[in-house]
């Protein structure tokens, strides 16, 4: 594998949800603080590429500004659009094939900027290299959830927790293969 990882940043709320069930995500703005990005400038320039699903796509494009990733190589998994606009190329095939195409070249890191649908995808196929989820004090009851049943176990390490003055806390977890998960005291 090369250097570069695949890392799901993404917020949520206390109890797990991504958004809402009709997809509104106005619930982040209850950690809108001026001049704090909870590190996401920083992060943003340690990827090239941008990997999400079409209702994440859709859902971006909706908000009538342009394009956040334009100056990044962006895929978007759909089951039924292809070829490619003035943004993302669409990608319809098995998604560890394009994450081995990627990685083949040279390059930064790659953002998994959702959905669910995504990253259930990726997790399935024990493809996430690092997570780093942002949780939103807010319990939403009901919603989109940010991780879907029936994936495979996967082992973390957790390697740097953040508490902001908002109520946000930041996790960030390195994927551990399970032999490394169950021989801790032997590291």
């Amino acid at each position: 594998m090369s250097g570069r990882k695949v890392i799901l940043y993404i917020a949520m709320s206390a109890d797990g949800f991504i958004a809402k069930e009709d997809g509104d995500i106005g619930f982040l703005s209850v950690v809108d603080t001026p001049g704090e990005d909870y590190g996401y400038n920083d992060f943003i320039q340690s990827i090239d590429t941008v990997i999400m699903g079409r209702k994440t796509y859709d859902k971006v494009m909706s908000f009538g500004i342009d394009f956040p990733h334009a100056d990044r190589e962006c895929y978007v998994l759909s089951r039924t659009q292809s070829g490619a606009d003035e943004n993302v190329s669409f990608y319809n095939g098995d998604v560890a094939d394009l994450i081995a195409d990627i990685r083949k070249q040279e390059g930064m890191n790659i953002f998994c900027d959702g959905g669910s649908e995504v990253i259930h995808q990726l997790m399935g196929k024990n493809l996430i290299d690092q997570f780093i989820i942002s949780i939103i004090p807010i319990f939403l009851g009901k919603g989109i959830p940010l991780f879907q049943s029936g994936r495979p176990e996967n082992y973390l390490r957790l390697t740097r927790s953040v508490s902001f003055p908002s109520g946000l806390v930041q996790l960030w977890y390195d994927k551990r293969e399970a032999i490394d998960f169950f021989n801790i005291g032997e590291n």
